[in-house]
């Protein structure tokens, strides 16, 4: 790959670890900077192999599923058919759009409207919560793996662990509280179904996940993606997969969402209403790679801000269960079908998957056992 012009552009006295130390300690964000004026990205931000990841960029209309959940209550006719298609979906994309979902559209936007609110604060109110320890009930930064990743990703971000253990009302900013609490309950009952669906389709009880304790942790993650000067430069979120078992991810109708599939990015347009489903990398683990966990990104722009909330089904690095096993399931194994992974804790997966960062790759890869194929 050449170099772009703008690449060539940083000094040749840029410190690296420095200019994340500045950018951390002023704990004002990327809005910070575009609030300042900027017309140029710092070179923190500056990916340099883009060009190679943007190579088999999808040029040919192609859609992921779309799947209507009207009729998912156990014996009605239509949950058998729903069973097939999000078998279908998540053995091939990892990835589907789910609609007619139960969760209300005007509480999808408000809350949409509330991760908005919150990162559109003044600085001086954000800063209380600005943090590096993700082990405290909220938390607002830039980039978790900020400090080990090659390249910043142009976006901000806030996390709250909404269950088992939610954090006190008090301890959620004010500006976005009602509404956490309130998506918290519709997204965890949404989820829990889907976790049901997902073990019948595998052919397990429908309870087989829930049991498993799949549904027990939600990490919500609110990204805040301001407009990008030089979005040829950067990514607003670079190419990885999901850390959890199930994401379920609201996004706002400006787009820029791509998932790899068949090695070719796909867009994800918004579809107002939905909530986008995919396959996180543990239950990718326990499903001995059945179901898929795809890689996916999010291209930066010059049009924004773009806003989206994903609530990431897994407990946390600080609750007890996180330190519960798990291994491929033997009921889906055979002599032809061999267990793939070594068994892990979510503790021990998580702390891997942010050491790594986001980084393009899988953080299976460390837990593949010895003579499996990568």
């Amino acid at each position: 790959m050449v170099m772009t012009s703008e690449a060539k552009e940083i000094p040749a006295t840029f410190d690296r670890k420095s200019e994340l130390e500045a950018f951390d300690e002023a704990k004002a964000g990327v809005k910070g900077l575009v609030d300042s004026g900027i017309t140029k990205i710092p070179p923190i931000f500056i990916h340099h192999h883009l060009q190679d990841q943007m190579d088999g960029k999808s040029s040919t209309p192609c859609m992921i599923p779309s799947i209507s959940l009207e009729g998912m209550e156990e014996h009605s006719f239509r949950r058998d058919e729903i069973i097939k298609e999000i078998k279908e979906a998540c053995e091939t994309w990892g990835f589907f759009q789910a609609i007619n979902h139960g969760i209300p559209t005007g509480l999808i936007d408000e809350m949409i409207d509330g991760v908005c609110r919150f990162h559109e604060q003044d600085t001086e109110v954000k800063k209380q919560f600005y943090s590096r320890d993700m082990t405290k009930p909220f938390v607002y930064n830039t980039n978790f793996d900020f400090y080990t990743a090659p390249s910043t990703n142009w976006r901000d971000t806030m996390y709250c662990t909404m269950a088992p253990d939610p954090p006190k009302p008090e301890e959620l900013p004010q500006v976005c509280r009602d509404v956490l609490m309130e998506y918290s309950k519709y997204v965890r009952r949404l989820g829990l179904s889907l976790l049901e669906l997902m073990s019948e389709a595998l052919g397990l009880p429908k309870n087989h996940l829930q049991k498993m304790g799949c549904g027990e942790g939600l990490f919500l993650v609110g990204h805040y993606y301001p407009a990008c000067p030089q979005p040829q430069l950067t990514f607003a979120t670079s190419s990885h997969s999901d850390s959890g078992f199930i994401t379920l991810l609201i996004q706002d109708q400006i787009g820029g969402l791509q998932v790899l599939h068949e090695n070719q990015w796909v867009d994800i347009p918004p579809l107002p209403g939905a909530v986008v489903v995919n396959i996180g990398d543990l239950l990718q683990l326990i499903t001995n790679d059945k179901f898929k966990s795809s890689q996916h990104r999010v291209l930066a722009q010059k049009i924004g801000p773009r806003t989206s909330l994903a609530s990431i089904f897994r407990t946390h690095f600080g609750e007890a269960n996180a330190s519960k096993v798990y291994g491929p399931l033997k009921e889906l194994l055979s002599d032809k079908n061999p267990a793939i992974y070594k068994e892990v804790t979510v503790k021990e997966y998580v702390t891997h998957y942010y050491k790594k960062g986001l980084d393009g790759t899988s953080g299976l890869l460390h837990f593949k056992l010895d003579g499996q194929n990568v």
